[in-house]
């Protein structure tokens, strides 16, 4: 494996990862391998990734989304269309681990670069494709962002109240998923290769990805035939296992099975401790009942007080927090989930961190978010290539 930058004891360190994707799922994946040690050389266009672009909020001239999901790589500018561009880029696929990419199907093709001739020549070489739809399949040319998987894979159809319209997650979790999968995928096929020494194609979707996060939505109407329906912040299965309004906000219980019951009921409503309550099945089928009582028990108390009272008993509750409280709470600090890093224009910059821990150590890469082009010399002259291709 190729010397990479990362630090001590990293699990990626050595490795070397290419990265040609833009927006959000590629980079996110890339970020990951990135925060657990590997190199990743973040390839861009003259203009840019799209996502320097995307916004207000701005700092130091950056975009909020860029800075997300670009954390740990040092930024190549190459301009693909033209033969040095194409040069540069081969001396670093000969040079690279992994190469991850999020093109439509066919386009680096187009430019020189398919992967079943680049990997005919880097036989070693771990190749990530994401898109929208894969490799393969009537839909495989069609573009996607985001918000259209989230309608086309089923999402917008379970979310939001069933009276309502069907309604968009708050976060590109379509594009998270993927990244998360590409991540996964490209980590077996490096483990594989140190076995057989032979590199793989690891094709993930946009839409794979969501349709596999339906998880028993979609078993459930494979077992029956029944079409799954938005239910709000209900559980299908479960109940009580959603959000209700006390005296001063809201508050989230997780009732997961009979015996939390009976210290809810206990602790909270002795008066719902009843045979047609007593089984999880029995809740499910009296729910409207059962809903309008928890909702006057409820609305008796403010949120801080059920807190104690069912932290107490054991029942898994919390306060539906805003995105502020959570990045200001006690936890994350104490998890080191909210980090500082130093960049070139914002100064002192504050960044979500990685969710994996090493041994009680949180790993997330060093470097900052790059600015565009930000090592473009210092990489290319390190493989034998030399200045801007811009």
């Amino acid at each position: 494996m190729s010397s990479g930058a990362a630090g001590r004891g990293s699990p990626l360190a050595g490795v070397r990862i290419l990265d040609l994707s833009r927006i959000l799922a590629g980079p996110y994946a890339t970020m990951m391998l990135a925060d657990l040690g590997a190199e990743v050389i973040k390839i861009e266009p003259p203009g840019g990734d799209d996502t320097r672009t995307w916004g207000p909020p701005f700092g130091g001239g950056e975009a909020a989304y860029f800075l997300a999901v670009n954390r740990g790589k040092k930024s190549v500018v190459l301009n693909l269309k033209t033969e040095a561009g194409k040069a540069s880029l081969s001396r670093l696929i000969g040079e690279s681990d992994a190469l991850v990419e999020n093109f439509r199907p066919g386009t680096l093709a187009r430019l020189g670069f398919a992967p079943e001739d680049v990997q005919r020549r880097h036989p070693r070489l771990v190749w990530c494709s994401v898109s929208a739809y894969g490799q393969y399949g009537p839909l495989s040319s069609k573009p996607g962002y985001d918000a259209v998987m989230q309608g086309e894979a089923g999402w917008m159809g379970l979310t939001g109240p069933p009276e309502g319209p069907p309604t968009k997650l708050g976060a590109s979790l379509a594009d998270i998923c993927a990244g998360m999968m590409a991540s996964s995928g490209i980590l077996a096929a490096l483990f594989a290769r140190e076995r057989d020494g032979r590199g793989r194609r690891v094709d993930v979707a946009l839409f794979d990805s969501v349709v596999a996060t339906l998880c028993y939505q979609a078993q459930g109407y494979l077992l029956t035939g029944e079409e799954p329906v938005r239910s709000g912040n209900n559980h299908p299965s479960l109940t009580p296992y959603e959000s209700f309004e006390a005296a001063d906000g809201h508050v989230i219980v997780a009732v997961g099975n009979d015996a939390l019951w009976k210290r809810f009921c206990a602790v909270a409503a002795p008066e719902l401790d009843r045979p047609e309550f007593e089984r999880n099945p029995d809740r499910v089928r009296h729910r409207p009942e059962l809903r309008g009582l928890l909702e006057e028990v409820f609305r008796s108390r403010e949120v801080a007080e059920w807190e104690q009272v069912l932290d107490e008993a054991g029942i898994p509750v919390g306060r539906v927090r805003s995105v502020a409280e959570i990045l200001n709470s006690p936890q994350l600090r104490a998890r080191g989930m909210v980090v500082d890093r130093e960049h070139p224009t914002i100064g002192s910059l504050r960044l979500v961190g990685s969710p994996i821990q090493f041994d009680g150590e949180n790993h997330t890469a060093g470097l900052p978010p790059p600015l565009r082009g930000e090592h473009t010399e210092d990489v290319l002259d390190a493989v034998g290539g030399s200045g801007r291709t811009d």
